[in-house]
């Protein structure tokens, strides 16, 4: 019996498969909640709120009255955070939807 090994050496790659680009600083409202719940960002970003609940309208209102956007459906609201802390908010119509944004300096 005669056998032989084959080795074949290579330098070519396979390019990587496109990708989504992930969204920074982003929170979905949908099915009665903010997703994610705490979201951790640097003073000056900006936070984007996707809603996308159709036939519920959502709204975004910081406990401390920093920031408040209007009941929608669907659509985005955005804040700029200019000062370090930690920002609590709610859903006016569903006082149970609460989230946090956390802005580190």
């Amino acid at each position: 019996m005669i056998t032989s090994t084959l080795t074949a050496c290579s330098t070519a790659t396979t390019p990587a498969a496109p990708t989504e680009p992930v969204a920074e600083n982003q929170v979905t409202v949908a099915d009665r909640m903010y997703s994610p719940t705490t979201l951790t960002i640097s003073v000056g970003d900006t936070v984007t709120w996707v809603f996308a609940d159709r036939g519920m309208a959502h709204n975004v209102v910081a406990d401390d009255n920093s920031f408040r956007s209007q009941l929608m459906e669907t659509g985005q609201f955005t804040h700029t955070f200019g000062t370090a802390g930690t920002f609590t908010y709610h859903c006016t119509p569903h006082p149970d939807m609460t989230a946090s944004i956390v802005v580190e300096p």
